[in-house]
């Protein structure tokens, strides 16, 4: 049986960036300073030009307009910009694969960010740390698409329906791309809890640890999994999930967003 050790032998390990790798280590400090942040996000235009076209967003509806990136972190809130700002440095990580659409794919994990945020607010878990790993969830693919394009072929081949693509991964390579964007997080020295909701994403409630930050995930990516999902596809997720988290159904499909509310594909 393949073991992620050997799997990881076949991939050059993305390089994580610096400002990534100081955003990491803000993860772990709760007393991070507004203006430390800033630093950091000065260095990158092209995040700092994401934060100030949020800052100045419908959503907030300032009277006037945020130019400097003090006033947008005042605005928007230290975590929000934080992981806004790891998970745009991160996308930048990766190349574009043949046989996977990059659109599809990054709105994808935007939607699964957006419905484990989404998730993580109703049962009381940390909502910046659910969107980031909603967000990191299919970098496993990326990993599958550099060791071997041909299982990513059959991998993708067709529309799967939801949870279908996590059985065809591990028929194909042996572990779901939640393990092997686990096993990324854990060399890049993301906090633990990130680590084990990832390595149990797809199968929440099988591990004796549960994770519920795991099971989050689990409903978040498969919601993302449907186009254009609606409440009716609260129905469709896996009730012991649900039940383990205890979310009300009813809630659910009263309170669904709009995944159009948390995608940018710009």
């Amino acid at each position: 049986m393949a073991t992620l050790d050997a799997f990881f032998e076949s991939v050059t390990l993305p390089t994580i960036p610096d400002l990534a790798q100081s955003l990491i280590a803000l993860l772990h400090d709760d007393d991070a300073a507004l203006d430390e942040l800033a630093d950091l996000i000065a260095r990158d235009p092209a995040i700092s030009a994401k934060l100030l076209r949020l800052a100045n967003s419908a959503h907030f509806g300032l009277p006037r307009g945020v130019g400097t990136i003090d006033d947008a972190i005042a605005m928007v809130g230290l975590n929000p910009v934080r992981t806004l700002a790891l998970g745009a440095s991160l996308s930048g990580v990766f190349v574009p694969v043949s046989g996977l659409d990059m659109r599809a794919f990054w709105k994808s994990s935007m939607a699964c960010a957006g419905y484990a945020e989404w998730l993580a607010r109703q049962v009381g878990v940390d909502v910046q740390m659910a969107w980031l790993t909603g967000m990191m969830l299919r970098l496993g693919t990326l990993l599958i698409a550099q060791t071997d394009p041909t299982a990513l072929q059959r991998i993708e081949a067709g529309p799967p329906a939801p949870g279908v693509r996590w059985q065809r991964q591990k028929q194909q390579t042996g572990f779901t791309e939640g393990e092997l964007t686990a096993e990324l997080a854990r060399r890049w020295n993301f906090p633990m809890q990130i680590v084990q909701a990832l390595q149990r994403s797809a199968d929440p409630l099988v591990e004796q640890a549960y994770s519920r930050l795991g099971a989050i995930l689990h409903l978040g990516a498969l919601l993302a999994e449907t186009p254009n999902a609606e409440a009716a596809q609260v129905g469709e997720l896996p009730s012991d999930v649900v039940s383990a988290l205890g979310l009300a159904p009813d809630w659910m499909r009263t309170h669904f967003p709009d995944n159009a509310d948390f995608i940018d594909a710009s």
